[in-house]
């Protein structure tokens, strides 16, 4: 097995009108979205999203939640025609969010691709900041993951499983993986508690705002396991755990390991091959108290009666993850599972030794580095404001006055993606999912499309009396060696869905 499974990262990003702290956030976060189409020349009404198959109220424990009992922040399925959403030439969906401006990547197959097409998510935005300060007071853009007033926006992660995997199964062996991951993958924040009112720092930025150990919600009664059950793909076949406990990444190291990490535990999840139990006693409390704690020797007590860090903890979910990797390979594991290895191994030594000498993989340490610059310097307590102004500036999108950009340009943090192949993946799909073709098809044929979704385009072809749905609900069909050369023939839409008709498949292949 390998750490290669379909995946993707979704971030929400902070949104801030200069001047104005009164401003309608929807109204601002529309404004991005559409700067940004209009900077790509794509006409909202044209590509939008399509909500045929969405099913955010399905439970993954074998029920649906009433549509009158769920708060309207989880009916995802209904769109509000005053909110912008675009499907991008990457295959990637940009829109609005509730409040805020959310990039979705496009599907990726592996941890490394991930961490591109998310690095990807921060130039459209930076391109939108650039085009709306144009118009005063334009708007800045963070990524982040809290506002420090109380308030906590997502980035999660999806990971296509099988099936047959016992639900219960996963709940069991993620979830102390999920309390202690945040050790190499938080990104850190200034202040304590879901209002930052206690001063201090800790290594995440989400782990506060977790209440309960499995359940639906997203925005409210967060879960460590969210059980949403909505696959975008064949569902008798596929499960997409839909992961929200995760922080924005800039360090690539950090994000590599959150995507590559996760799904090496995953893969010896659907294995069966984590026969003994790491279970956690008191998972939501226990994940604050990690969080809290930057010497990392808070004691996690498990289930079993063991008490060990959280860093002794993940170090035996890596023992594991390398020795299981290496059985199954034969003793050679693929290109992509011996880069997550390489540096899930680096990454926790480094740890064990002394957390600094992590500050070129991991946020928390690299941020952490920064903000005791400036406390030697002038001397500050970690109540004081200026040092929540730079956590702040840390994660503002533009590449000026980011200091994480700026720690990246100027060689101190691990770059493992050049800005070269980032740019590129701006405005081009992967080339082995389904979103090849949806990226495709909003580049040669963006006067058809009329709407598009994970699992469907939708065109409007002049001649034809209905709308033509394309299903995608093979992942990994739609890839440009799969059907690249009939798209690319196609000199109109519809003499593409002539090609595919003919072709005798109801999904794209």
């Amino acid at each position: 097995m390998t750490v290669r499974r379909v995946m993707g990262i979704e971030t929400e990003y902070g949104i801030v009108v200069p001047g104005d702290p009164g401003a309608n956030p929807m109204v601002a976060s529309g404004d991005v979205v559409t700067a940004y189409a209009a900077s790509r020349g794509i006409r909202p009404a044209r590509a939008s999203w399509d909500y045929a198959d969405e099913a955010p109220l399905r439970d993954a424990r074998g029920f649906d939640m009433g549509r009158g009992v769920a708060h309207p922040s989880q009916l995802t399925d209904v769109e509000d025609p005053t909110l912008a959403n675009v499907v991008l030439t990457n295959g990637a969906r940009l829109y609005v969010d509730h409040a805020h401006p959310e990039y979705s990547s496009p599907e990726v197959t592996n941890p490394r691709d991930a961490v591109t097409w998310d690095r990807a998510g921060e130039l459209v935005m930076r391109e939108a900041v650039a085009r709306l300060a144009t118009v005063p007071p334009g708007v800045n853009l963070y990524k982040n993951n809290a506002d420090g007033k109380g308030v906590s926006y997502g980035t999660h992660e999806n990971y296509l499983m099988a099936r047959s995997t016992p639900f219960s199964s996963i709940v069991r062996h993620l979830t102390p993986f999920l309390v202690v991951r945040q050790v190499m993958c938080g990104s850190g924040r200034v202040g304590i508690g879901v209002d930052s009112r206690t001063p201090g720092y800790q290594l995440a930025q989400r782990s506060d705002f977790f209440e309960v150990e499995v359940g639906l919600e997203t925005t409210l009664k967060r879960p460590i396991v969210n059980t949403r059950d909505e696959p975008h793909a064949v569902a008798d076949r596929y499960r997409r755990l839909h992961v929200i406990l995760g922080d924005a990444n800039h360090c690539d190291v950090a994000n590599l390991l959150k995507m590559g990490a996760t799904s090496l535990v995953l893969g010896m999840i659907e294995a069966d091959a984590l026969r003994d139990d790491l279970s956690v006693r008191r998972p939501v409390a226990t994940l604050h108290d990690v969080s809290h704690d930057i010497s990392l020797q808070t004691k996690v007590e498990l289930v079993d009666g063991r008490r060990m860090t959280a860093l002794e903890l993940l170090t035996e979910y890596f023992d594991r993850a390398s020795a299981w990797a290496h059985q199954v390979s034969g003793g050679e594991p693929d290109v992509d599972t011996v880069e997550v290895l390489h540096w899930w191994g680096t990454v926790t030594d480094k740890l064990a030794r002394d957390p600094m000498e992590a500050r070129r993989e991991v946020d928390w340490v690299a941020k952490l580095a920064v903000l005791e610059g400036y406390r030697e310097r002038d001397g500050l307590g970690w109540g004081d404001p200026r040092l929540k102004a730079v956590d702040l500036q840390w994660s503002d999108v533009r590449a000026d006055r980011g200091l994480a950009h700026r720690l990246a340009a100027t060689g101190r943090v691990e770059v493992l993606v050049d800005e070269a192949t980032v740019e590129h993946a701006v405005d081009h799909p992967p080339t082995d999912t389904r979103a090849w073709f949806r990226g495709e098809c909003l580049r040669r044929f963006a006067d058809d499309v009329v709407a598009a979704s994970w699992d469907s385009v939708i065109f409007d072809v002049a001649g034809q009396r209905t709308l033509q749905r394309v299903p995608m609900l093979e992942p990994l069909k739609g890839t440009e060696a799969g059907i690249g050369d009939l798209v690319r023939s196609a000199p109109d839409a519809a003499s593409l869905l002539r090609a595919l008709a003919a072709t005798g498949d109801s999904d794209s292949d």
